[in-house]
């Protein structure tokens, strides 16, 4: 038996293994509408809809897949959607899974763009995050103690895991963080075999430079083409958070194109946050701003369908990664310094959202739900967001 794009299957896969097209987009679109907390809860989020209830992946395929969206440029719970959906139902899946996992997103994002450029300033949702924030991190929390049991096979990874926290946290760039883990632990398989006794050195070089041209005193023309290929540019080589991306669009639409000033960025910025979905979602804003709907549209697609492209590409080579023990050994490294980056944002956000009493509390209840009686995260979501809004209100 073989996948819907041409993989051979168990012979025990069924329906509820291979959703149809139709459960695959609704399970994406909600997704889509409830994932607040940037991409270490969205991953979160994925780990216990797919893994846990729908039982659509084992660990192992969750994880390797995770991996690969790291390794490559784009938003990388964006890129694990896409490839959950071009796992289960091939080109049709990855079309629909990612777009469902977009859509509610970039909508809210419009809207709220819209009352921006109308009334000049964003609505205010700080009792709805104030309660979020919270039971995001249990959420986390709760995915890295799944993840984590399954990942760390050996006390090797552990330590590579360890290291690749501790340089995340003194901020190592996470491309060099997920390299690193990935030599480190084909290194160790390579000592324990006893193959090699000279160390090879492997250099990484990765850099993206932008010359700003010279202070134009006349703004660039707004083009949808131009906007196009601005965020398609920036979906191609941006690794990292929404704050690594914030760098490439004030160099884009403020010191190049002028399209943009300080605060429309900032602003655009945390409606990215703010919102469920992907943190890119940025752009959809940015378009609007500059463009009105059209531009909404081109530069949603324009920033998001590199990850579709890459996706597309790096998922038919998982299979044969796993088949080499080498490419296995740099695998499980790089699936380790994932779980130790998702570690380090989770205690960052943490330390964020924890503000008072009623903050613990709300962590302290979302982590027993969910590690003693498996409640639905979508649910935590839901009445966290409910309990913020009344203690604020």
């Amino acid at each position: 038996m073989t996948s819907p794009h041409g993989q051979d299957l168990p012979i025990d896969c069924g329906n509820s293994s291979y959703p149809s097209l139709a459960d695959l987009a609704f399970v994406f679109l909600k997704l889509g509408t409830i994932a607040f907390g940037g991409p270490a809860a969205h991953i979160a989020m994925m780990e216990d809809e797919f893994v846990r209830r729908r039982r659509w992946l084992s660990e192992d395929e969750f994880l390797d897949r995770l991996a690969m969206a790291n390794l490559i440029p784009g938003p990388s719970s964006t890129e694990l959607a896409i490839f959950i959906g071009f796992m289960k139902r091939g080109w049709a899946g990855l079309l629909i899974a990612g777009s469902c996992f977009i859509i509610p997103a970039a909508l809210l994002v419009t809207a709220i763009a819209i009352f921006y450029v109308r009334y000049g300033s964003l609505p205010q949702v700080a009792g709805i995050l104030y309660g979020i924030k919270p039971a995001v991190i249990a959420i986390i929390l709760q995915a890295l103690w799944a993840l984590g049991s399954k990942a760390v096979k050996t006390s090797w990874l552990a330590a590579i895991g360890i290291a690749a926290a501790l340089a995340s946290a003194w901020g190592v760039p996470p491309l060099v963080v997920l390299l690193c883990s990935g030599i480190s632990s084909a290194t160790v398989l390579r000592i324990r075999r006893g193959g090699a006794t000279a160390l090879a050195s492997i250099s990484t070089g990765m850099g993206a430079s932008f010359a700003a041209t010279a202070v134009a005193a006349a703004r660039i023309p707004v083009s949808l083409i131009r906007l196009f290929l601005s965020f398609f540019k920036i979906g191609s080589v941006v690794f990292g958070s929404g704050y690594v991306l914030l760098a490439f669009l004030q160099t884009e639409f403020i010191q190049r194109l002028h399209w943009l000033n300080e605060k429309q960025l900032i602003d655009a910025v945390a409606v990215g946050q703010f919102t469920p979905g992907p943190v890119f979602t940025t752009a959809t804003f940015i378009g609007y701003v500059v463009a009105g709907v059209r531009g909404a549209m081109v530069a949603t697609v324009g920033i998001f369908l590199p990850g579709f492209i890459f996706v597309a590409v790096a998922g038919k080579f998982i299979s044969k990664i796993r088949a080499s023990a080498m490419g296995m050994a740099i695998l499980d490294g790089v699936v380790v310094g994932s779980l130790a980056l998702m570690a380090v944002v989770a205690w960052q956000l943490g330390r964020a959202a924890v503000i008072d009493w009623s903050t613990l509390l709300i962590l302290v209840i979302s982590a027993v739900l969910l590690f003693r009686f498996r409640a639905n995260s979508a649910w935590i979501i839901c009445g966290a967001a409910l309990v913020g809004w009344l203690a604020r209100f």
